[in-house]
């Protein structure tokens, strides 16, 4: 079993503690749950969504009755599901995540109209940011929003959008006016929208449903679009703000959970006539990836923390959290497949499909050297204000 002791931290209150305790026992219990996507990618989320709606968890994915997302409880949650399976923790993130602008900038009205669903399980919701030509530099979309009378009417296409082709309703962001970062909107669009379409579904080297999306003359209510035009980026940026730390939390997962099997081969083969885990190189690779598990945690619960506290904006350090702790999962399991020698790279074996499902978290939702221009930036932008 994974190190819990981690929840004793000062970053959590008892309900964190609780919520942890009552969220790894049904885990344990639940099948669902370690689904991988395998031969049914589509059925295989829309169990997990039941099961998770089922069990309540959804409700963590949307603002609880005081209006606010608790990030640390988003965070524990992608850390225990991607622990057993990154389906599962993806199913919930993007139910976060694909109502995040709305949880976050939706009008009272636009909430009650859509949230419920997204936490009964009844809605797939997605997040549709990223272009051919445009993925890290957000302020490049290209998709235009024209304004025509009660309508809105939407060109351009969106690619890599995780839930594309599943989905039953889009956050899209497209160009309402000038160039640049002040000129981009958030809209909401139902997958049967006249004018919306599905290009292609593209498959992964770990499963997750993922797609094109083409918009042409796509007309929706004017009601649709969250907060003003012009305001797209910062509500995009603003929801990334809090969901990069997630992101980061089941990298943690993965981490953890590629320790356990690293550390049970190690304890559990001979080499040699003794144990494995009586060789000093293999002491020194478990206590390296102890190190980076326990180090990538603090980072992750510091800007949570921060986050539930009411900080303003968390850029710097969600994106520290992010970069290393998604960089450092990858030596974690790339190290535990080390150990396992050939079973490593057998298909199917835990740690093979963890090689698997940590490469994509590199890049998704800014990429590592995205991470580094932020931490710089900030960093810079904190010794030229002091001066």
């Amino acid at each position: 079993m994974a190190d819990r002791s981690f929840l004793d931290w000062p970053f959590f209150d008892d309900r964190h503690r609780a919520f942890a305790a009552d969220l790894e026992t049904w885990a344990e219990a639940t099948d669902a749950v370690n689904l991988h996507g395998d031969h049914d990618l589509d059925g295989d989320c829309r169990t997990i969504l039941k099961a998770l709606a089922d069990g309540g968890w959804l409700r963590n994915a949307i603002p609880d009755a005081l209006g606010k997302l608790d990030v640390r409880t988003l965070c524990l949650t992608r850390e225990t599901l991607a622990r057993r399976s990154g389906l599962a923790d993806f199913v919930f993130a993007m139910q976060g995540l694909g109502s995040g602008p709305i949880s976050l900038f939706g009008t009272d009205d636009q909430k009650a109209r859509w949230l419920p669903g997204v936490a009964a399980g009844e809605t797939i919701g997605a997040f549709a940011l990223s272009e051919p030509e445009a993925g890290s530099d957000v302020a490049a979309l290209s998709t235009i929003a024209r304004h025509d009378g009660d309508h809105w009417v939407l060109d351009g296409t969106k690619t890599f959008i995780s839930n594309g082709g599943l989905a039953d309703r889009y956050v899209v962001f497209a160009r309402t006016g000038e160039g640049g970062a002040k000129g981009l909107g958030a809209f909401v669009v139902d997958a049967d929208a006249p004018g919306f379409e599905v290009v292609e579904r593209i498959p992964l080297m770990a499963p997750h449903p993922l797609a094109t999306l083409r918009f042409k003359d796509c007309r929706i209510d004017a009601d649709r679009i969250l907060g003003a035009p012009g305001e797209g980026f910062r509500i995009a940026m603003a929801t990334l703000d809090v969901f990069r730390s997630t992101v980061a939390a089941a990298a943690l997962g993965f981490s953890r959970r590629a320790f356990d099997e690293a550390a049970a081969r190690a304890t559990g083969r001979k080499l040699f006539g003794a144990p494995m885990s009586d060789l000093q190189l293999v002491q020194a690779s478990l206590a390296d990836m102890a190190l980076k598990i326990d180090a990538s945690a603090l980072l992750i619960y510091r800007a949570a923390w921060l986050k539930d506290q009411g900080a303003p904006r968390v850029t710097r350090e969600a994106a520290m959290a992010k970069l290393y702790a998604t960089d450092e999962a990858q030596a974690v399991i790339d190290a535990a497949v080390q150990l396992f020698g050939g079973l490593g790279v057998v298909s199917g074996n835990p740690v093979e499909r963890l090689y698997r499902e940590i490469r994509a978290l590199r890049i998704y939702e800014g990429a590592s050297e995205v991470q580094k221009i932020v931490i710089a930036r900030q960093a810079l932008g904190a010794i030229q204000g002091g001066c």
